[in-house]
């Protein structure tokens, strides 16, 4: 009898298990589902006219597809002109983050001097300043310099540090062995050696990821472009796309067509540093 029980206690639990596993996947597809609606909107919308973009309760799949809307995006404004000046900020961003968090990161979790914890403390405060406050002086200094309509204005600041970006890559410092550093530095390694042959290349996940969160936000990014640039040969993919929106008119069809377009380098870079990216967020948080 106590055999029985325990055989049925048992089936119960795998069962109870299993059926929890299972709501939780249908309500995992249902809010990945979700997030997809705006997606397919937006390809929808891309391939109707401008009638039926605008008929209200809208059409999901339209009437006759007009992939013509993707070749006048492309010729209608200097769309491969805007899409090489944001692949210049973003990329160029991205080195300029990634040597300037590692080396901040690297004395901040593996150097000991006076003031380190002060240091670190003052720069994550930093994080609470919204981008908003800090907006017009910025536009004031890069003015003076003669930065207005150029991208130094959108590059330079990403090469000056980060906090965020500090903040992840010393997490993933932290979580490394000490005992790397003290063998490097008994065979003769000063600390710049140390940080890049010995450490560098073991944070490839924390790197990947500060790489594709500094990507989109350089690529995605609309109000920098919109305050340094006004000259067309100069504007990123973001602010191009205004040209199809105005006070009082919007081309739907060619400004979601151009939308989609866009995001494709996110999706494909995503994609191809997910299996890091994934790595570089967990492992990022293990130790403090």
């Amino acid at each position: 009898m106590t055999v029985h029980t325990a055989t049925r206690k048992r089936l119960g639990q795998r069962a109870q298990v299993t059926i929890v596993r299972a709501v939780s996947y249908v309500v995992l597809i249902l809010i990945g589902a979700s997030m997809l609606v705006p997606f397919l909107w937006m390809v929808s919308t891309s391939l109707k006219n401008l009638a039926e973009a605008q008929i209200y309760p809208p059409r999901w799949i339209p009437r006759d597809a007009l992939w013509s809307n993707y070749r006048d995006v492309m010729t209608k404004i200097p769309f491969g002109t805007f899409i090489v000046n944001s692949f210049k900020v973003s990329i160029l961003g991205v080195i300029g983050q990634v040597l300037t968090c590692s080396t901040a990161a690297y004395a901040l979790s593996r150097l000991n001097f006076r003031g380190r914890n002060a240091i670190f403390i003052v720069m994550l405060s930093t994080l609470m300043i919204p981008y908003q406050v800090t907006m017009i002086p910025l536009f004031l200094i890069f003015k003076s310099l003669g930065w207005v309509n150029k991208h130094l204005a959108l590059i330079v600041p990403y090469w000056l540090g980060g906090a965020f970006g500090t903040f992840l890559l010393r997490q993933f410092f932290l979580s490394l062995p000490s005992e790397l550093g003290d063998a490097a530095k008994v065979d003769g390694c000063n600390p710049l050696h140390t940080y890049w042959r010995i450490y560098m290349p073991l944070t490839k996940p924390a790197v990947t990821t500060l790489a594709v969160f500094t990507f989109m936000n350089r690529w995605n990014d609309l109000l920098g472009p919109l305050i340094y640039l006004n000259r067309p040969e100069k504007m990123t993919v973001t602010a191009g796309l205004s040209y199809f929106q105005g006070q009082y008119y919007a081309d739907m069809p060619l400004l979601m067509a151009g939308s989609v377009i866009s995001i494709i380098p996110t999706l494909v870079l995503f994609g191809l540093a997910q299996k890091y990216f994934v790595q570089g967020v967990v492992l990022s948080g293990l130790k403090g």
